[in-house]
């Protein structure tokens, strides 16, 4: 890796993040997300306006940040959803919406705005998740049934378009796509294997157990362990590593069974504390501003095609079983895309599948997805008529 590590960059990365909670912390009414405060502050600090750094210079911890969004969008899924009706309308919506966006992406290729229609399309079908736990965790939109059906249209919405890409357009080729996905796989089996060995006793049950706590933390490094060499292994090709890191979260969550809750809040603390708040400020510091001014246009028109692409099915599939504030919300939890298409972005670049000003437009188009629509989602829900559907037992915050 070539990317050297700036400690004057990082020292005002790691700025920006404090302030942004210091900001959420004094104005908890504030309608603003704190990612949308990292964003804005990586903008700030960033070569077009302050010029303190490039994302560049904290490129190494902004893929860990990266890692660490989908490792707990994966830890916090449950794979039980998708044998409910919440799993099942989530993957139908999905499906619509990837039917809407192939249809409408390759008419802007024939209209000559886009060179390769495939990896527009699928970005139009990505949900973040992981961006989004956070806001809904603080809201506790998590509980009820509404809870159940947001993760499980935010799941699909993160896992299968990264699926899709890694097998399609990684730079490596579709066959070290495939391969890299079957060690993804193989790692999941060794660890159940690990995991009943583990489980049935012996002197290295014994040492997990005493060492998940004080200055040990086994269990804590050995998921550190795990990321940062999916990380690693997957350099050259991002979404093969973000695809990683969120099995890793599902396998992980199973492995730990009981222990889940103690090792959350430890994967909280590392996460949200330091590595994911550097990769947002580092994305907005990355993000192109004079080619998104060239074509503003463009941006626009992304914006709403993933509101209608990926948001409008939501309003019909969901239909029956969520009123229409809570399908409004679900839909745009489902708009709501950043961390793949940045990955989804460089990828385009490197291969040259994809203009210049499609990838700043479309990241720009995340950023503003992130920026606007978390905040509706909440203030639908502070509305009188939410109270009704709220779940019973309120989240932090």
């Amino acid at each position: 890796m070539d990317d050297v590590l700036s400690i004057d960059t990082l020292a005002a990365v790691a700025a920006v993040s404090l302030l942004a909670a210091l900001v959420v912390g004094l104005f908890p009414r504030l309608p603003v997300p704190q990612v949308v405060l990292l964003l804005a502050g990586g903008i700030l600090i960033g070569p077009h306006a302050l010029d303190l750094g490039a994302a560049a210079d904290v490129q190494v911890l902004a893929d860990v940040g990266l890692g660490f969004v989908f490792l707990l969008a994966g830890y916090e899924l449950d794979l039980r959803l998708f044998r409910q009706d919440a799993g099942r309308r989530a993957l139908l919506a999905w499906s619509v919406s990837l039917v809407l966006a192939l249809g409408v992406v390759g008419a802007l290729e024939a209209a000559g705005m886009v060179r390769d229609f495939l990896p527009v399309a699928l970005g139009l079908t990505t949900t973040a998740l992981g961006t989004l736990l956070p806001v809904l965790r603080e809201k506790g939109l998590l509980g009820g049934p509404l809870g159940r059906y947001l993760l499980a249209t935010g799941g699909v919405g993160e896992l299968l378009p990264v699926l899709a890409i890694a097998v399609f357009l990684g730079t490596q080729g579709r066959i070290a796509a495939l391969v890299s996905l079957g060690t993804v796989a193989l790692l999941a089996v060794l660890l159940g294997v690990l995991r009943r060995g583990v489980h049935e006793g012996g002197r290295l049950a014994g040492v997990i157990a005493a060492g998940q706590n004080e200055t040990a933390q086994i269990t804590l490094r050995g998921t550190v362990v795990l990321l940062v060499t999916l990380i690693a292994l997957t350099d050259q090709f991002h979404l093969d590593a973000v695809l990683g890191a969120f099995l890793a979260g599902v396998v992980l969550r199973r492995w730990v069974g009981e222990a889940a809750p103690l090792l959350e809040s430890k994967l909280d603390a590392v996460g949200y504390g330091f590595f994911v708040p550097i990769f947002f400020v580092s994305s907005g510091m990355a993000l192109d501003l004079p080619r998104i001014a060239e074509a503003p246009l463009r941006l626009v028109l992304f914006f709403v095609l993933m509101l209608a692409v990926r948001g409008g099915p939501a309003l019909l599939v969901y239909r029956g079983v969520l009123p229409p504030r809570q399908r409004a919300q679900t839909a745009l939890v489902s708009a709501t895309a950043l961390p793949v298409l940045v990955a989804l972005t460089e990828i385009g670049l490197r291969s040259g599948t994809m203009l210049p000003e499609n990838a700043a437009a479309l990241v720009g188009a995340g950023v503003l997805t992130v920026l606007l629509l978390p905040a509706l989602v909440v203030a639908l829900d502070r509305r009188p008529e939410a109270a009704t559907h709220a779940p019973a037992t309120p989240g932090p915050g």
